[in-house]
């Protein structure tokens, strides 16, 4: 048996992806392990998957199990293009400002980016890129990506999409959706999946679980059969295709199927809740001077600025990440294990940091 070589008491506000692997997600790995199963997807975990996608989403869609957001994105953008077009997505998207370029030098898509001040797009944004169809000498852009909550800790709210995915089909564009976060948005919005993503015209998504409780478990899940075509192929194509993909499908099952999913999501968001409800309150009580926030905290992050020297030396106590170095911003995410105990020792980090600032 392999020693732990870590501190596993240690514990950061960098990213929900340092979290580890929730012990029901664990267990259905065990479970799976026994005896034999047909691979590459022909086994009765990734069989029962698709019934527990379809109970969430409704009859009629498929669920491509892959290993990573990255890789879900790339994939599901590729199968709703042909080798011209091109996706209009915000420059702070993922697909845009975290995926080391892949989508655009694997997947060979070209991203028109739009700047938001909140990480959301809408109809007017959309349309500073929508333009310049059938003009041969411009990437067509023929699919609209929004990412639901999104890299700045907000959610659209059901009418915001419904409205984005009218605005797109009207112009004969597909809506695809990056869900790294997807549970975080229903629990913030208090909603099912299916309401803001298939019932509000949303045409292929990437579905997250790896940063809610899940070991490289991610699936794209195609709403609509006529906007995407070939995932068959390019799931291989991309190197995203599980030999034993049934212990990717189990950790998604155990997740869906009950209400693990939510509850986890539902953690994390009010852990961050309670993290900026203790700042706000010491902000008010001017006991937090040069403390800001950039952003609404609608999910499981929280975006902040800080004096000059502050993220430094509170980073070696906690570890996180500037998220705007110039401006002193910051971005302090929490995961379905943070604790109280873990955000009131930040916050008491963050109040004596401060007070030597």
């Amino acid at each position: 048996m392999t020693d732990q070589l870590h501190d596993s008491a240690l514990r950061g506000f960098a990213s929900d992806n340092y979290s580890g692997v929730h012990p029901v997600v664990l267990l259905a790995i065990a479970t799976a392990n026994s005896g034999h199963q047909v691979a590459y997807g022909e086994d009765v975990y990734t069989e029962r998957l698709q019934e527990v996608f379809a109970h969430h989403f409704g009859n009629g869609v498929e669920a491509f199990p892959v290993f990573n957001g990255t890789g879900a994105n790339v994939t599901g953008l590729q199968s709703m293009l042909p080798r011209w077009g091109a996706v209009i997505s915000a420059s702070t998207a993922h697909i845009n400002s975290d995926e080391g370029g892949a989508p655009e030098r694997v997947g060979g898509i070209k991203l028109l980016t739009v700047p938001t001040p909140d990480g959301k797009l809408t109809p007017e944004l959309i349309d500073r890129e929508a333009w310049g169809w059938g003009d041969e000498h411009r990437a067509q852009p023929l699919v609209v990506s929004i990412t639901q909550t999104t890299e700045l800790g907000t959610a659209y709210s059901v009418e915001e999409i419904r409205t984005i995915a009218d605005h797109v089909h009207e112009h004969g564009m597909k809506l695809h959706m990056d869900g790294a976060r997807i549970s975080n948005a229903a629990a913030s919005l208090d909603l099912p999946l299916r309401a803001f993503t298939r019932d509000a015209g949303v045409d292929v998504l990437s579905f997250g679980g790896t940063k809610n409780g899940a070991l490289g478990a991610e699936a794209i899940v195609v709403l609509n059969p006529a906007a995407s075509e070939g995932l068959k192929y390019l799931r291989k194509l991309n190197m995203q295709l599980a030999s034993k993909m049934r212990f990717v499908s189990a950790q998604l099952i155990a997740l869906l199927e009950g209400d693990l999913w939510l509850e986890n999501a539902s953690h994390s968001n009010a852990m961050a809740r309670r993290l900026r409800d203790a700042l706000d309150a010491g902000i008010a009580a001017g006991e937090l001077p040069g403390l800001g926030f950039t952003q609404q905290t609608q999910s499981n992050g929280v975006f902040a600025t800080l004096p000059a020297g502050v993220a430094d030396r509170l980073r070696e106590r906690f570890r996180f990440y500037d998220w705007d170095a110039a401006r002193g911003e910051v971005r302090w995410m929490c995961s379905f294990d943070t604790t109280e105990d873990d955000i009131d020792a930040f916050v008491d980090g963050i109040r004596e940091e401060l007070a030597r600032a």
